[in-house]
């Protein structure tokens, strides 16, 4: 028996049992949207309830039955639970709920359709292009991806080619020429170095305007999973692969910032972070122990605290509006601008950076030595340090985090408070936001014949002489000439949790 246009009732079976179902597809549920609900048995007042939106992968009709593909916390809610029963911290697993009905094959066909139609209408992603990164963390991304990914992308009935990347830099190289028109997203299953080249082979496209409106989505399966942490930090999301594929699964976007970094005609983008001192020294030299997995960022911490490092350097940036009263004035004529002509109202070339100018009278400086210059695009740098507690995913801004003269002892502290952002109200941290920036590296204090090491989204940049890794010719850019960074606000698209 029908209940108007958007809702259904029937008579099912469920385990056996004789039951009520109701479908409504369009009227608000607990979650705001479409559900599913039955009564546990004939003469009861209890009542369970799927929300199609937050709960179901997928649906598919067996003869008589219906199999509803879900994703939930424990069991379906019961609405006669106590309040929050189902929500919170609950650890989600897949199950089927199979519903038999009375009315014969015809009414299961009916019903599946019109649960079909109604996630359809949710805007979900049906033809994904997934990245995956054998090489990333502890070279776990292929299991991972067998075991608790591609199931759920086939229960969602959704339509996946796969590819794994081969070397760095693979991934850039592929999405830079990939037909793009064949997908609804490009997700990434690493950690956050895929995320980045994906951004930058989209950007250096010449059908960049077109190409970077693609979601991306991000499964963590690597070191750092600092943007996979953050999307679902910020959504109040338990941090785990399912939940990450889930949310790529509802289809669901964020606006994201991204940075460019120019020295000269050399130019990369940034969706994280850049680290220049203390941090991108453990990152980087902790390479030598990546067996140790994420336990290495800890032990080579330690080490480098005993031999702590202090670095000749300047660093100029142009503050967002409230952080003016940072650093000193700028005296000389400083200007940042980046920028491509246009012909004939075109763009000739891939995307070039933001179209800003800033002039002198708006430029602070800050000079060193320095511990460490870090410079961040959203909270997480990784699954446990909460780098930017401040930061956003779209404000148009970056939060830099700089440490000037720190004894030993109160660095270990600020390290140990990092799991929850707290160390940046420590006195000997600078917490500001910056619209552009410019770092101008020196040597070593202690050792003036050796540099540093320039980290972006965990790769390095640039690196100084004597340091860990340094071969001719090997990076991005040279370390000493100034390095810009800009940002465009809401530039990228990411998949997020509601």
């Amino acid at each position: 028996m029908g209940e108007g246009d958007h809702c259904a009732t029937a008579k099912v079976r469920v385990n056996g049992a004789l039951a009520q179902a109701t479908l409504c597809t369009a009227s608000p549920g607990a979650d705001g949207g479409p559900e599913l609900r039955w009564r546990c048995g004939v003469g009861t007042t209890a009542e369970r309830v799927l929300s199609l939106d937050a709960d179901v992968l997928g649906v598919e009709a067996r003869g008589k039955e219906v199999v509803v593909k879900a994703f939930v916390a424990g069991a379906a809610r019961s609405l006669s639970c106590a309040p929050g029963s189902g929500k919170g911290g609950r650890k989600r697993c897949r199950r089927d709920y199979v519903f038999e009905m009375v009315a014969g094959e015809d009414a299961a066909a009916a019903w599946g359709d019109r649960i079909r139609d109604c996630l359809d209408s949710l805007g979900r992603p049906k033809r994904l292009f997934i990245l995956v990164n054998p090489f990333g963390g502890q070279k776990c991304a292929k299991k991972i991806y067998e075991a608790e990914i591609k199931p759920l992308f086939e229960a969602a009935d959704v339509n996946i080619t796969m590819q794994e990347t081969k070397y760095q830099g693979h991934a850039r190289e592929v999405v830079s020429s990939l037909d793009l028109v064949q997908y609804d997203g490009i997700v990434c299953v690493s950690g956050d170095g895929v995320l980045v080249e994906v951004v930058n082979g989209i950007l250096q496209r010449i059908d960049w305007e077109e190409a970077i409106k693609i979601p991306i989505g991000v499964v963590p399966a690597g070191t750092g999973n600092g943007m996979a942490k953050s999307l679902l930090h910020a959504a109040s999301q338990t941090y785990s692969v399912p939940n990450a594929v889930f949310a790529i699964i509802r289809g669901y976007r964020q606006s994201l910032d991204v940075c460019t970094i120019l020295q000269g005609e050399k130019k990369f983008f940034s969706v994280l972070l850049m680290t220049w001192g203390l941090v991108a020294d453990i990152d980087i030299e902790s390479e030598k122990y990546r067996w140790m997995g994420s336990a290495r960022f800890d032990f080579y911490a330690l080490v480098r605290i005993m031999n702590l490092r202090k670095y000749c350097g300047r660093i100029r940036f142009v503050p967002a509006p409230g952080y003016e009263s940072y650093g000193e004035l700028v005296k000389q004529d400083e200007t940042c601008a980046v920028g491509c002509q246009e012909q004939n109202g075109k763009s000739p070339c891939s995307y070039q950076g933001p179209s800003v100018e800033f002039q002198g009278s708006e430029w602070r400086s800050l000079d060193g030595p320095f511990v460490a210059v870090w410079i961040n695009n959203v909270p997480w740098a990784s699954e446990s340090v909460m780098a930017a507690p401040e930061a956003k995913f779209s404000d148009g801004y970056m939060d830099a985090v700089i440490v000037r003269d720190c004894p030993k002892t109160d660095i270990l502290a600020l390290l140990m408070k990092m799991s929850d952002g707290s160390y940046v109200k420590s006195p000997y941290v600078t917490y500001l936001k910056v619209r552009c920036f410019l770092l101008s590296p020196g040597q070593i204090v202690e050792n003036p014949k050796r540099g540093g090491i320039i980290d972006v989204d965990g790769e390095v940049i640039a690196r100084g002489e004597g340091t860990y890794g340094k071969k001719q010719n090997q990076d991005v850019m040279g370390y000493g000439p100034s390095i810009q960074l800009t940002v465009q606000q809401a530039l990228a698209t990411v998949y997020c949790p509601k």
